[in-house]
């Protein structure tokens, strides 16, 4: 599945932008969409992941980020609020097949097939 995002920017603190992940090539249920981003000198850090039917957060973003997803559109989104000047970092999007029915959704970016080219957000106080 080839993936492409957008919505990044500058963005004030306390700012609530929302970020797109469309998808094509593939039957968008049958795969995972998730949300990473990385900082400068740091490790790519896991935000959130949903299936058609459950989601899943770092604690570090918990009731900060909402997942979603338009089966129709074929797009994820990642809608995020209070922002900080940490949460500055290039933001992926990244998708995986779900190959069973008793599948857990992954926090490893290892585990995710395909990736989006990165949105930068800089967060500006």
């Amino acid at each position: 599945v080839q993936l492409q995002a957008s919505g990044g920017g500058l963005v004030q603190v306390g700012g609530s932008p929302r970020l797109s992940c469309e998808a094509s090539g593939r039957i968008f249920d049958s795969w995972v969409m998730a949300w990473f981003r990385q900082a400068p000198g740091k490790e790519r850090e896991f935000l959130a992941a949903a299936t058609s039917r459950t989601a899943t957060y770092a604690d570090s973003i918990q009731g900060r980020f909402t997942i979603s997803r338009d089966s129709r559109k074929r797009t994820a989104y990642l809608q995020m609020s209070s922002l900080k000047p940490d949460d500055t970092a290039v933001y992926y999007c990244a998708a995986a097949p779900i190959r069973s029915v008793y599948y857990i959704i992954s926090k490893s970016p290892a585990s995710y097939d395909s990736w989006g080219q990165g949105t930068l957000v800089t967060v500006s106080s």
